[in-house]
């Protein structure tokens, strides 16, 4: 039976002009993580992301806790594993593990929001304007699952859907063209839409529960799927206990 661990990606910049880069936190998140299954002497066997930098340097800094952590515990019979080479990203990027396009998502809500200075303009009316900037995406969200407007959007809820189903199935083919044993565990660096679509998927429910359970994801946090034959089941969903430390929460949904 395989193991495929989904992580979602340590916290990004929300609200920033560039979103797609992990804030401090979100890299002290992954190696949380790595800390965290070295610890256990949870084996990885392999790693891939998406092709995007939040998650390939959650994937980096995990990487580099994991195996430092590995390290000095040789002597209880862990070794350090080739689980992920650097520098031959072809290697472990699959695209397909990307998260939709939540710029055009937002955009498509509302016209005016083609421009910048009418969302800054919007955000500025609330005495907390990142609270207001969360339920202006909320709403974006919302019309993106809705299904009524597929036709607006790069990407349309159904297509995403689809393409999330294709990437675990991806998964499943690398790791028999690597040859990796049938107990072996994969971990997967992805995002919390990519997770809730797989996670739907298998609860056999649509794409307002995948919605709901979007907004439930921590960033770092590990869902668990299996193969086994033909067979996907869905194991644990949204494991986050690696973020508490010293009586202290690291936890964060954006």
């Amino acid at each position: 039976m395989t193991t495929i661990l989904l992580a979602r990606h340590g916290q990004a910049s929300f609200g920033q002009e560039n979103y797609d880069q992990l804030s401090e936190l979100g890299g002290i998140q992954a190696q949380m993580l790595g800390q965290h299954y070295a610890a256990t002497q949870r084996r990885i066997d392999a790693i891939f992301t998406g092709s995007l930098v939040r998650q390939q340097d959650s994937a980096r800094h995990f990487l580099a806790r994991y195996q430092l952590s590995i390290s000095s515990n040789e002597s209880n019979g862990m070794t350090v594993l080739p689980i992920m080479n650097i520098n031959e990203p072809d290697s472990y990027i699959l695209p397909q593990f990307d998260e939709f396009n939540h710029k055009d998502v937002f955009i498509k809500s509302d016209p005016d929001f083609m421009n910048k200075g009418a969302i800054t303009a919007e955000v500025a009316k609330s005495e907390v304007p990142a609270t207001r900037l969360a339920e202006l995406f909320d709403q974006a969200m919302q019309r993106w699952h809705g299904g009524d407007n597929d036709q607006d959007y790069i990407e349309s809820w159904p297509q995403f859907n689809d393409r999330a189903q294709q990437a675990l199935e991806q998964v499943r083919a690398h790791v028999t063209s690597l040859g990796l044993s049938r107990d072996s565990t994969v971990l997967v660096f992805t995002s919390g839409g990519v997770i809730a679509a797989i996670t739907a998927q298998l609860l056999k429910q649509g794409s307002q529960t995948a919605y709901q359970l979007n907004k439930s994801l921590v960033n770092t946090g590990v869902t668990s799927v299996t193969f086994k034959d033909q067979s996907t089941r869905l194991m644990s969903l949204n494991e986050y206990s690696h973020l508490f430390s010293d009586g202290n929460s690291f936890v964060t949904w954006r």
